[in-house]
């Protein structure tokens, strides 16, 4: 198959040079660097309780995931599963649905975060409705209750006052907030001229409640856009072996790259996007995942696809490629570069809707 159709390789090769780099190298690196600090994945759902640290995510001796089929492209994320309560009583669980983490003092741009458009949830073909958590964390702890006490609002907390493009309009904070939040390392200074940000990141999370009768298969379906990193940022493939340990781009790969890079002349950017998903939840359910199938949807035959991935993947039309696995148990998250797009368009998020209601515990 063609590296214009798709790209797997069981082991990294080496780098055809990128061409057209230089005098945007700079202007790349930024990108990257803020697209890394946008580490957009959405997951599995999953089973998990909350504590005060925040979700922990265990595992059922009773349910099974017998079957997942994922269908994953830049515009469009439509997960459909099917479960089994292999026990002989009724099993009720909190299934949890986390979305990125995001910066509350870098809002570059609302494609990387907040939350997804048009996300919607079915179970057995009924519209299914969900709670919304919010949650700020600083070094791995949940600092909500804190910023809570100090009277800050979920409005806030999730859009900082300063550099969000979420087009909220929020409140600043007071002399005495803004004193007490640096006092305890809250804030982080910007920059010489005393500008002050949020140093906490933002989780939002979907959440409900989900019945299991015994013996019965339940059918579960969620969809939404996916946040994307797109544009000249996504096109650019990183220093050294960072593209080949992430996205396992072999020498048939940088081969077609490049021939797509030098026609687009001094730029020398291929237009992408790179999705990514969580599957690791998908270990909290009895065996993993029994039958899971991943089809990777592209809007044209000859864009250009690379990830890691176990299995062969077949092309089951001209533009779905597709991997069926038995008794999957992901090691790793799922990462998939789309090149050769023909526009740069992006996935605006949207920003987190709260409710009067929204908080902690909520």
């Amino acid at each position: 198959m063609g590296t214009t159709d798709f790209c797997l390789a069981a082991a990294p090769g080496n780098p055809g040079r990128q061409r057209g780099l230089s005098v945007l190298r700079k202007l790349a690196l930024a990108a990257a660097v803020t697209l890394c600090l946008a580490a957009t994945v959405q997951a599995n759902d999953g089973i998990g309780s909350i504590t005060t640290g925040g979700i922990v995510f265990g595992k059922t001796d009773a349910v099974a995931m017998k079957k997942e089929v994922l269908n994953v492209s830049p515009a469009l994320i439509r997960v459909e599963y099917e479960f089994l309560n292999e026990s002989s009583r009724d099993v009720e669980e909190t299934i949890f649905f986390p979305l990125p983490e995001y910066q509350a003092g870098y809002h570059q741009s609302p494609t990387y975060y907040g939350q997804p458009k048009d996300f919607s949830i079915e179970v057995d073909g009924q519209p299914k409705a969900y709670q919304t958590r919010l949650e700020a964390k600083l070094d791995g702890k949940d600092v909500t209750a804190r910023l809570k006490a100090l009277g800050l609002s979920n409005e806030q907390i999730a859009y900082f006052p300063s550099y969000t493009l979420f087009d909220k309009k929020v409140a600043k904070l007071t002399a005495a907030q803004q004193k007490a939040l640096i006092a305890d390392d809250l804030l982080a200074k910007l920059d010489d001229e005393e500008n002050w940000v949020p140093a906490w990141s933002v989780k939002i999370i979907y959440q409900w409640q989900q019945k299991f009768p015994a013996g019965k298969v339940v059918r579960v379906r969620h969809q939404y856009a996916p946040f994307i990193a797109a544009g000249p940022g996504a096109s650019y493939l990183g220093e050294g072996k960072e593209f080949e340990q992430k996205y396992c781009g072999d020498k048939a790969f940088y081969a077609t790259w490049n021939k797509l890079a030098k026609k687009q002349g001094e730029s020398g950017f291929v237009n992408a996007a790179w999705v990514s998903y969580i599957l690791t939840t998908g270990n909290t359910w009895k065996n993993g995942i029994e039958d899971f199938t991943l089809n990777l949807v592209k809007e044209k035959p000859d864009e250009l696809i690379s990830l890691c991935f176990p299995g062969t993947f077949k092309k089951i039309n001209p533009t779905t490629l597709q991997v069926k696995l038995r008794n999957f148990r992901p090691q790793q998250e799922l990462n998939v570069y789309f090149g050769n797009l023909d526009n740069g368009a992006e996935n605006t998020g949207v920003a987190p809707k709260l409710p009067a209601n929204f908080g902690i515990g909520k």
